[in-house]
């Protein structure tokens, strides 16, 4: 059953996912952005910060307050860990549906939650009512939800590309390597000395070796979908553009003289998987696609390889961080909460150059 025109509130919109947010919403039919909130800027118009939404919007930034958000159908969280599952009950309990673009909900395992995030988790009543916002592995359960946790930029292109060969048996649950390669804009606008355009221009660099909070996200839904134990070696890096992310998965195959391990069975499992799917571009073996290609759209782009016709299967995966990483999924869950076209407003084609 589709609805006619929601009212929307955004908490923590000064951030780059909340500007985002705004941007893609305004070309969508359907929506009113009622209220949009951020405690320090509580006053100023938001064109004011974003002089890209000058002539789109005449929002001001407002206090978070329940009374306000709980006038709206949805509210989205552009938040740090631990404000959505503080507001989040008494919203659902009023009726609101939440779509929580942090990490409060991402986690079934509310103790490996309180492991990585260093807080106990205050909204455990609400579990039973959250789906995992990955539209592609999820789509059933997201339309049914109260809340949905928007995924990790990060696990967003790994599980894309790893689901489908871990589902079906082909690659080993174990020895999986993924190396992800970040733009800056993924640690967010608070200003970092590390993140200053002269110390991160011209370089580059691994970070989170040695533990990165999408990992465990990572694991629990490859566990869930392919109904075993997966294990994985995890390696970010901070590369100097702004937007994109490419995630390079080394899959060891579990039969590697198997038929179905050929580079072209390989290939028709993959494009059988998201035959489908509007937002994921399964690329001819051997690509090498560009995260140029995908900026500014809600597209996942996927190319598989095997190197030497060797023992481990190479899988490409790039996307927007801010985009099918953040904000676009986020739409794109949204869209399926109110029975609208899943497309509605997602459109936007990669700007390039």
């Amino acid at each position: 059953m589709t609805q006619a025109n929601i009212k929307i509130g955004i908490v923590g919109g000064t951030g780059f996912t909340g500007v985002e947010l705004l941007r893609m919403l305004s070309t969508h039919d359907q929506v009113q952005v009622e209220v949009i909130t951020a405690r320090s800027e509580a006053g100023m118009p938001v064109a004011e910060m974003f002089p890209n939404l000058r002539g789109v919007t005449d929002l001001v930034f407002s206090e978070p307050k329940l009374a306000t958000l709980s006038q709206c159908d949805l509210v989205f969280f552009a938040t740090p860990h631990g404000v959505a599952m503080e507001m989040a009950p008494a919203l659902v309990e009023a009726g609101v549906k939440v779509i929580d673009l942090g990490a409060d909900f991402r986690l079934e395992d509310l103790g490996v939650w309180s492991q990585w995030y260093g807080m106990d988790h205050s909204a455990e009543i609400l579990m039973s009512r959250v789906a995992y916002g990955l539209p592609e592995w999820y789509r059933s359960a997201i339309a049914q939800a109260r809340v949905v946790a928007n995924p990790g930029c990060y696990p967003t292109a790994i599980l894309l590309g790893a689901l489908p060969f871990l589902k079906a048996g082909l690659v080993k649950p174990e020895g999986i390597v993924a190396d992800g390669k970040s733009g800056v804009s993924g640690a967010g606008r608070g200003a970092k000395v590390p993140m200053l355009g002269a110390e991160m221009s011209e370089s580059f660099k691994a970070y989170g070796i040695n533990g990165h909070r999408h990992l465990p996200e990572i694991l629990e839904k490859a566990s869930q979908v392919s109904d075993q134990s997966v294990s994985m070696t995890f390696v970010p890096h901070l590369v100097p553009m702004v937007r994109g992310m490419e995630a390079t998965l080394y899959l060891p195959l579990t039969d590697p003289d198997s038929s179905q391990s050929d580079v072209e069975a390989l290939q028709s499992l993959l494009a059988s998987t998201y035959a489908e799917e509007p937002f994921v571009d399964v690329m001819p073996p051997n690509s090498l696609p560009e995260t140029r290609s995908v900026r500014g759209s809600n597209l996942c782009r996927l190319s598989l390889s095997r190197p030497q016709n060797g023992d481990v299967l190479v899988v490409t995966s790039v996307i927007d961080n801010l985009v099918k990483g953040a904000a676009g999924q986020a739409i794109q869950n949204m869209n399926l909460l109110f029975g609208w076209p899943e497309t509605k407003g997602l459109q936007q084609i990669g700007l390039m150059p």
